[in-house]
């Protein structure tokens, strides 16, 4: 008994001790939010087969989708990837070239700092649910405009209502202003817990703001780092999971 109180202990201290560059390399052990418990990283309540069938004819429909000028200039779309019992769902603002080419969200540069975060996380990225406000690639990867958003941001939303995730976490100012619709830049967006609904009457879901791992690249300080740790350790805390710990 006195061994699994101090054992107790002990995973109690070390949460929250990493620092700001956890998820820049290295191992890294989950640990539940309960000493000695499974750690839950999709949900397990038998709807997985009707999410999955939901999310396909949603990916048909991208896939054929001519709403807006975009589907001119694609070379694929880019529909999203992941679990469909995802509890953890990362949306970013649009494809780039490499998402163009391969149609897969968040395969460059960027990708890869992406799934290492979420690596860190104590997550693998197929036991989340990665995607785009668009899910074609603008010209130029320029930012997206409002007919665009409009036409596209839809599918999203229903792929957000199949996937009943529990949190959200938007990747940059588009992402997180769209969703939200706010016009505040994503400094006083992130770093504070906000509520999304993919239709009116829908479940509130939990959401946090990030900046895009393109920015963390461009600005690859150890305070970016650190300001998008923090907001990784408060979606693991809103999840009821601990933040990893080193082996």
């Amino acid at each position: 008994m006195e061994a699994e109180v101090e054992r107790t202990r002990l995973l109690r201290v070390v949460r929250g001790q990493l620092e700001s560059e956890l998820f820049l390399g290295g191992k890294w052990l989950p640990i539940s939010g309960e000493a000695g418990g499974e750690v839950l990283r999709v949900k397990k309540d038998g709807k997985s087969k009707q999410r999955q069938e939901a999310l396909a004819e949603i990916a048909e429909r991208v896939r054929n989708c001519c709403g807006c000028g975009l589907h001119k200039m694609r070379t694929k779309s880019v529909v999203g990837e992941g679990s469909a019992d995802a509890r953890l769902v990362f949306v970013g603002e649009a494809p780039g070239a490499d998402e163009d080419a391969s149609g897969r969200p968040f395969v460059g540069r960027a990708g890869k700092l992406l799934t290492s975060i979420i690596e860190a996380m104590g997550f693998k990225r197929e036991e989340v649910f990665i995607g785009n406000i668009l899910k074609c690639r603008p010209p130029g990867n320029r930012n997206p405009q409002m007919d665009e958003i409009d036409s596209c941001r839809g599918f999203l939303y229903e792929q957000l209502e199949v996937i009943e995730p529990e949190v959200i976490v938007a990747l940059g100012a588009y992402a997180a202003q769209t969703l939200l619709e706010s016009n505040l830049p994503i400094g006083e967006l992130r770093g504070k817990v906000h509520e999304f609904c993919a239709t009116p009457m829908g479940k509130p879901i939990k959401f946090v703001a990030t900046y895009h791992p393109a920015y963390l690249l461009r600005n690859y300080t150890p305070d970016a780092r650190g300001r998008v740790w923090q907001d990784m350790q408060k979606v693991l805390g809103l999840l009821g999971l601990e933040v990893p710990r080193k082996k």
